[in-house]
């Protein structure tokens, strides 16, 4: 009988590690096409732009909130939506002012998820543009802002490190 309980639970741990590890797959996911978008924006380039925001939001469909606790669940129930309006925003425009301007809000709303989450398999840095008012997440510690891409490419400063989880 305690073998049984034992391979129950043993199964049960398992499936649980499989459920977060789809989970972490798919929000790092959504968390690299993001950075491609941000790059797109950088280079200046509202078509790559466009093309990004389309694989961003793409990258949402893949996220499955039954696989969250509680908390993630409060924090994606939250964002999730404001995420697919700003992508779909993006992949739809071919003005960069009007993609700069969701990707500000896209930006707020993927720090919040990325903190809250907990989920992101590499370091980010959340960095910050003086002149914009604004934070994004970026992949390097060097600054390449997506809000004014060549005309102002290092202007902000990072704001804080979030470690891999």
């Amino acid at each position: 009988m305690k073998s049984i309980k034992f391979l129950f639970i043993a199964l049960l741990i398992t499936a649980s590690a499989k459920a977060q590890t789809t989970l972490s797959g798919s929000v790092n996911k959504v968390l690299t096409a993001y950075i491609n978008l941000k790059n797109a924006l950088v280079a200046d380039n509202s078509k790559l732009a466009n093309d990004r925001g389309k694989e961003f939001t793409a990258a949402l469909k893949e996220v499955n909130p039954a696989q969250m606790n509680d908390k993630q669940k409060t924090t994606w129930k939250a964002y999730g939506e404001k995420l697919r309006f700003d992508g779909e925003h993006i992949s739809e425009s071919d003005k960069l002012a009007h993609q700069r301007e969701h990707f500000t809000s896209l930006s707020k709303n993927m720090i919040a998820v990325t903190k809250a989450l907990k989920l992101n398999s590499t370091i980010v840095y959340e960095q910050y543009c003086p002149m914009k008012k604004a934070s994004w997440l970026s992949e390097t510690a060097a600054i390449r802002n997506p809000f004014y891409g060549k005309d102002m490419e290092d202007c902000g400063s990072v704001k804080e490190t979030i470690k891999a989880n």
